[in-house]
């Protein structure tokens, strides 16, 4: 039988976390991305210890990302299950604030990493044709986006366009490739943005509150089962009542 091997990128994060903890009873092995901070997955190292195999990469250098999954490789670890979470952080300001760099680096961390990663890593789950995607995105990508975070949306827009196009390019292969847009969630990203704001839409929500981690993670725990083989190319809303 087939090794079950599952690539987490931006592990890290409470979603991350909170996703291991949750399924890794499921998987041989989880590999665990990180940048330069281990947080909560020292924890789970020491609990799930050579199931969990941490690896640290700065996704705004595309040597290291091209060194973290030569690394993936290397090892013979290869996974059928990739859950793609990173994402540049949350500025709230106006378009003509910004420059380039911010876009740029938006761009790298969200959308070059998990194209590098997968050109190298798709060919070798086609051979045993099986494998399932599923990339973070936002539910600003499901109706109007809110004003002053246009390098985040768009960045977003970017990773949802790679998303659909791998669905298609392989559905007939075994490769499931989707996306979940959660609203905003209760979580350490968004401490680059305003409290006032954070409030605001909790308020604008049906149910007063923003969303919580394990509101979320039960999602993606269904995109990874088998129970989800024939759903691919679908960008999933979980926007607390919101009717997006």
């Amino acid at each position: 039988m087939n090794e079950k091997v599952l690539l987490v990128t931006g592990a890290s994060s409470d979603i991350g976390v909170e996703l291991i903890k949750n399924i890794h009873q499921n998987y041989d092995y989880i590999i665990a991305h990180y940048n330069n901070d281990k947080g909560d997955l020292v924890e789970l190292e020491d609990k799930l210890n050579d199931k969990l195999i941490l690896l640290s990469s700065n996704f705004l250098d595309e040597e290291d990302t091209n060194k973290f999954v030569d690394t993936i490789i290397e090892k013979g670890i290869i996974p059928n299950h990739i859950v793609h979470l990173p994402a540049g952080n949350c500025i709230n300001k106006k378009f003509h604030q910004l420059n380039w760099e911010k876009f740029n680096k938006d761009l790298n961390i969200g959308l070059r990493s998990i194209t590098t990663i997968l050109m190298k890593l798709i060919p070798l789950m086609l051979k045993e044709k099986n494998g399932k995607i599923i990339f973070m995105l936002t539910s600003y990508t499901l109706n109007i986006p809110p004003k002053y975070l246009t390098s985040y949306v768009t960045s977003k827009y970017a990773l949802l366009g790679l998303m659909k196009s791998l669905a298609q390019e392989y559905a007939s292969k075994g490769i499931t490739v989707n996306g979940i847009s959660p609203s905003m969630i209760e979580t350490k990203f968004l401490n680059s943005i305003p409290e006032l704001i954070v409030k605001q839409n909790a308020e604008n929500s049906p149910t007063k509150e923003n969303l919580k981690v394990n509101d979320v993670v039960p999602t993606i725990e269904f995109l990874l089962s088998d129970k989800a083989n024939c759903i691919t190319g679908e960008n999933i809303a979980i926007t607390n009542g919101n009717i997006m």
